[in-house]
């Protein structure tokens, strides 16, 4: 019988939000009469702005919940109440995403087999995963409920808006270079470089503390200056963009395939773009996603000063 109700659990990161949204789109297709309810933080809520898969955003206020039992529990009881729907998949895996879960389980409660924090305990039925993508990994969950995953894929992104007073009307390079993942960002020096390296203006975006001296002529700083919604914007407008592994990398991956992805540590094949005829530069190597079929080795050599002058004269390339 199909489902008058569907609730998604997945409240971050933003990343994974996004990796959620094929499934989600998939979730929709095969029921759209359902009333589909999303679980997200407040921080990552625009990415669901203007969604035509989701019907109703749930705000989980992940801070102001910190530390307290009591409000926990009001909250999931409240919750629990409002949004109690026959299907609910539980994106996340973890405790507190099957608790919401259980909470607001109608009928039935999927999650993924690798779910942490004894949030397996919780469901009904489970996805087996392994080491995929994490978009092909809730695929699965999706696959479960017999919905055909193997046809065309749908982000559902908003179209996004541009920062006030942005007036740069040439084609531009959208460069993302930090990363809250220890060892990923990259340095003030090659950021610099990097900048200069190409022959036309570059957008610095995303958020650090960073100050970057003697900044080069062709720099348009951005940086700690767009909103969620200005940054999916500049990515729209860029003509290619370049980011180290981060989210604002995988919302690039979802709305273009003009980006670079810089790796070190981490294995593109899991994290990386998912889409084949994105660039991924990993172990001083440049390669598209489609040439990558098994998962790296978990190397880290650092980007250096060489690296990101062979990105710079590939980018430069799409530029010309």
């Amino acid at each position: 019988m199909s489902p008058r109700s569907i609730l998604v659990v997945k409240p971050s990161s933003l990343g994974d939000v996004v990796h959620t949204l094929p499934a989600v789109s998939l979730l929709k297709r095969a029921w759209p009469q359902a009333r589909l309810r999303w679980v997200i933080n407040p921080e990552w809520a625009p990415l669901l702005e203007g969604n035509p898969d989701v019907d109703d955003i749930i705000l989980f206020p992940r801070r102001e919940l910190s530390g307290s039992l009591f409000k926990q529990l009001r909250w999931l009881r409240a919750t629990g109440s409002a949004c109690r729907s026959d299907l609910v998949l539980d994106f996340q895996g973890l405790l507190r995403s099957a608790l919401i879960g259980r909470f607001c389980r109608g009928k039935e409660l999927l999650g993924l087999s690798d779910a942490r924090e004894g949030a397996r305990f919780f469901y009904d039925r489970v996805a087996h995963v392994g080491r995929e993508h994490a978009v092909d990994r809730y695929l699965k969950l999706v696959a479960t409920l017999g919905i055909d995953t193997t046809g065309p894929l749908t982000w559902n992104l908003p179209q996004g808006s541009p920062p006030a007073g942005f007036t740069l009307e040439e084609p531009f390079v959208l460069l993302h270079p930090f990363s809250r993942g220890e060892g990923k960002s990259l340095f003030p020096e090659e950021i610099r470089a990097f900048i200069k390296a190409l022959p036309c203006p570059v957008v610095l975006a995303g958020r650090s503390k960073v100050i970057l001296p003697d900044a080069p002529k062709n720099l348009v700083n951005c940086l700690n200056r767009t909103s969620m919604s200005e940054l999916i914007w500049l990515i729209r407008q860029a003509r290619f963009v370049v980011s180290v592994d981060s989210g604002p990398m995988h919302i690039a991956a979802a709305l273009t395939p003009h980006l670079l992805s810089l790796h070190t540590w981490s294995d593109p094949a899991r994290v990386g773009p998912y889409r084949p005829e994105a660039w991924v530069w990993k172990d001083r190597t440049l390669f598209q996603v489609r040439q990558l079929h098994t998962p790296l080795p978990p190397a880290a050599k650092p980007i250096a000063a060489s690296d990101l002058a062979a990105v710079a004269a590939h980018v430069s390339e799409w530029i010309a």
